[in-house]
């Protein structure tokens, strides 16, 4: 399985994104997908997760009223739509893939896959 994710750039303060991810070569079926970043000097860390069968959200408490999860997991794909961006959402975001279930949504270890990371840079 390959991740791609792309949409990343540089935006002001206050402004939006929106990344994508495509999976292909995908011969399972996913239990859920997620975004995390890693910032420049720290360890990476949760952004959002989607369950696909239930289509539940989770959000890391840092980006909850700003991002926003969503997909099709029947063309692969996973979006997280990026508003009221800050300073501090400056990283290289990451997309993730599970094959099985998990309660442990926001660990790292818990996907099987991961994409390239795509930037993001923000400006105050």
């Amino acid at each position: 399985v390959q991740l791609q994710a792309f949409g990343g750039g540089l935006v002001q303060a206050g402004g939006s994104l929106r990344l994508s991810c495509a999976a292909s070569g995908r011969t399972f079926r996913s239990y859920g997908m997620a975004w995390f970043r890693q910032a420049p000097g720290k360890d990476r860390e949760f952004v959002a997760a989607i369950t696909w069968s239930t289509g539940r959200t989770y959000y890391a408490d840092s980006v909850k009223g700003r991002f926003s999860i969503s997909g099709d997991n029947a063309k692969n794909t996973v979006y997280l739509q990026m508003n009221s961006l800050k300073p501090e959402d400056t990283a290289v975001y990451y997309c993730a893939d599970s094959k099985f279930f998990t309660l442990t949504y926001y660990a790292a270890g818990s996907y099987d896959y991961w994409g390239q990371g795509t930037e993001v840079t923000v400006s105050s």
